[in-house]
Order: structure tokens, then C-alpha cells, then sequence
């Protein structure tokens, strides 16, 4: 064997293990992809020596020589022995092949290099980590996390938010989810455990266990309430949150453009803590329908309109957050069928009215989903809506307005 060939065995042979070796990947696994590669670069340079093979139904095969990297293709039965197969390598496709290598290998370390950032951020999943935004892709948002990109598509993105390129923050890591685009982590900007991350990031309290965050209710860049219980003696779970002069509490709020957080305590007394959910709101009466399930909240007249919050967003933080059935009704009314009925899940803001499928319907093609949409002149307007229905919907609205 001379010199030169031995150089450029020992040169191919080093290159695919340091290769390899510096990127975690099995050498048979490179050579393997580089087979794929050389037949299918065959196929497409060769077409018609490759279409009569395959008619006689004959298997083309390729071979890397691990130590020379010469590469060589082949053709034979299904199942012949290597020593049976003719060798019908092409002149001059030693240059093909060597490019098509050449893409194999650098598509198998992108791919070997993507798995790898993949799997470091596999174990940071439910965590929270500050990126830039690198680029708008569609009306997704790509987020530079540092050694790799991560997807925030729309349904993450708080609705009040502009996402300018460059702008560094905060993004609860989600998952890792097969997409379109192959394996991509996924942020979010939207998601309550994005704010339990904020308060544990800025409450030495909570990151150290002795005040725990018992729940969180938002409206991602409106408002949000968040439950906070102690596990230590003499420790103010609420005060901690807040911070002295309400420095954490501010940070939070900074850190998601001044979303409005509301902190209470958790309590297992469930009147107690429903009223604190339902705070400002004072003066409520709590009783219980074991027949429908719901908890009635009476509500003095001149409280009604905070209880229920603009939009009813103050009520359905407070149903999503205490994961109970309210009805708020007025004191003025007593009566437990009167009011609105809110579970914290509803999708508009006229699921609070408890209209029936059909009218929900109507008013969701005629785009009339929040509740300031609902004027009498709109409503009136509106085809398909009897007197009886606008009747009660208007009856509903009083009470919003009251």
C-alpha cells in the first residue's frame, strides 16, 4: 500500500470519528445517511440506468469504505451477498459523491447539534427564562433562548402585547411539540405558569417553599389574581408577594407590560376565600345550591359593579381561580335565579349572560362577543332575536350596568 493512499485512508477515518466524537453521533449512522445519499444521487444523475435496474428488479446498494472513504455502488438480487453484487459505479462519480457526503454530513450535524439543544431544554420544561425576539415568522414569534429558538405561536402571545425585534423577556417554557417544521420548543407569553415563575424569580419566599403559590387566574395582559398561601409560622404569604413599598409585586407588572395583579390569600374556608377572590367587592352573602351546583353570591346593590368587574372579568377570575360556580345576584333581587352564572372557562364575554345555544349563535355571527357590543341599537338590529329573548338579554345586561 503506498503512502498516499494510507494518508487519505488515515484522513477519512480520523475526520468521520472526530466528527462523530464531537458531536455525539455513531460514525454507522453518518455512513449510513452517506449510502442513502450516494443512491439517491445516482438515481437522479443516472435516471434511465437506474430505471432498467429497477424494472429487472434489481437492488442498487452503495459503500463507503470506513477507512479510505471510497465509494463505490452496486447492484444485485434482494438478499445477495456482497461478494455477488456487480459493481456499476459511473466514472468520475467520485466528484457526486463526494458532495453528496459533503451535504449529508453537515445535515447530520445540524440534526445531531438540533437534538442536542432540544434535549438540554427538555429538562428546563415549566420554566421560565428570559429570550430575545430574533423574527417574526407568519404571526408566530421566534425567540433567541441563547444556545437555540424557540417557537411563541399566537395562541401564547398575550393579546396586548407588540413583539419588537431585539426586545429582550420573559417566556415560560411550555414544551417541546412536533410541528410543521419538525421538533420545535414552544414559549409562551400567555400561559399562569408564566406568572408563578415571575413571583418565584422575584419572591426569595416562594423560590425557597416557605410561601407557595396555591393558583392563578388571568387574562393574559389585562389582569390576573393569584392565590398565595404560608407554610411557615410568621411568614405573610400576601406582604412577601407585594414586596416592601410593592417593589416584587411592580417587577411582575413591569415584566408583563402592566398586566394588573391582584394578590390574595388562600384559604381552605371556601366562603372566605371566595369573598377575597371576589374582592373589592364587600358585604357578600355566600350560600350554596346543591341542586345546580353553584355558589350564590349575594351582592349589595352599590357593590354589584365590582364584584362583577368591566366585562365581567372581575367575576371570572374569581370563578377560574376559586374553580367554583358562581351567581351573582343583587341584593335588591333575593332571587337565587336572577343575576349571572360564571364558571371561569367561558370562551366571550356574553357566556356570562347564560344564554341558551341558539341566541349565543346569533350574537357570535353577528360578532357581537363582548359585552359593552351589546347596545340596545345593535341588539335590535340583530335578525333572528325574538322580543322574549331580547327581553331577557337586555334584563342580563342591567345587571352589568346596575
Amino acid at each position: 500500500m503506498d503512502t498516499q493512499t494510507l494518508s487519505a485512508r488515515t484522513e477519512f477515518a480520523a475526520a468521520i470519528n472526530q466528527i462523530c466524537s464531537e458531536r455525539g453521533i455513531a460514525p454507522e449512522t453518518v455512513l449510513g445517511a452517506i449510502n442513502t445519499a450516494l443512491i439517491a444521487s445516482f438515481k437522479k444523475d443516472y435516471p434511465e440506468q437506474a430505471l432498467k435496474l429497477e424494472e429487472e428488479g434489481k437492488m442498487i446498494t452503495a459503500d463507503v469504505d470506513s477507512d479510505n472513504g471510497q465509494f463505490r455502488l452496486f447492484v444485485g438480487e434482494e438478499g445477495a451477498k456482497k461478494k455477488d453484487l456487480k459493481d456499476i459505479t459511473p466514472p468520475g462519480f467520485g466528484r457526486i459523491a463526494a458532495q453528496a457526503a459533503k451535504f449529508v454530513i453537515l445535515q447530520t450535524i445540524r440534526e445531531a447539534e438540533r437534538d442536542s439543544v432540544l434535549a438540554d431544554y427538555q429538562d428546563h420544561i415549566g420554566e421560565v427564562m428570559t429570550g430575545m425576539v430574533q423574527r417574526m415568522d407568519g404571526r408566530s414569534v421566534i425567540i433567541d433562548l441563547g444556545r437555540g429558538q424557540a417557537v411563541m405561536p399566537p395562541e401564547e402571545q398575550s393579546p396586548t402585547e407588540f413583539y419588537r425585534l431585539n426586545s429582550r423577556l420573559a417566556v415560560y417554557l411550555k414544551e417541546i411539540a412536533e410541528t410543521a417544521k419538525g421538533r420545535q420548543i414552544i414559549v409562551s407569553r400567555a400561559d399562569d405558569n408564566l406568572l408563578s415563575g415571575l413571583f418565584e424569580r422575584e419572591v426569595p419566599e416562594v423560590s425557597a417553599g416557605s410561601v407557595i403559590i396555591k393558583g392563578v387566574a388571568r387574562e393574559p395582559g389585562s389582569r390576573s389574581k393569584v392565590a398565595v398561601e404560608s407554610t411557615q409560622p410568621g411568614v405573610d404569604p400576601v406582604g412577601s408577594c407585594v414586596g416592601q413599598k410593592g417593589v416584587r409585586v411592580q417587577a411582575v407588572i413591569n415584566e408583563l407590560n402592566n398586566e394588573k395583579i391582584d394578590i390574595i390569600q388562600f384559604s381552605e374556608d371556601k366562603d372566605k376565600y371566595i369573598k377575597s377572590a371576589l374582592a373589592p367587592a364587600e358585604g357578600l352573602e355566600i350560600k350554596y345550591d346543591k341542586t345546580t351546583g353553584e355558589t350564590i353570591v349575594t351582592v349589595p346593590a352599590d357593590q354589584l359593579s365590582l364584584a362583577i368587574g368591566r366585562g365581567g372579568q372581575n367575576v371570572k377570575l374569581a370563578a377560574k381561580l376559586t374553580q367554583t360556580k358562581l351567581r351573582i345576584i343583587s341584593e335588591e333581587t333575593k332571587d337565587k335565579d336572577a343575576g349571572i352564572v360564571v364558571t371561569g372557562t367561558e370562551e366571550y364575554e356574553i357566556d356570562q349572560l347564560g344564554l341558551d345555544t341558539k341566541t349565543r349563535n346569533i350574537l357570535l355571527e353577528a360578532e357581537l362577543t363582548h359585552i359593552e357590543d351589546l347596545t340596545s341599537d345593535k341588539l335590535d338590529s340583530v335578525k333572528g332575536l325574538g322580543p322574549k329573548t331580547l327581553e331577557k338579554i337586555k334584563s342580563q345586561l342591567a345587571v352589568y350596568k346596575n
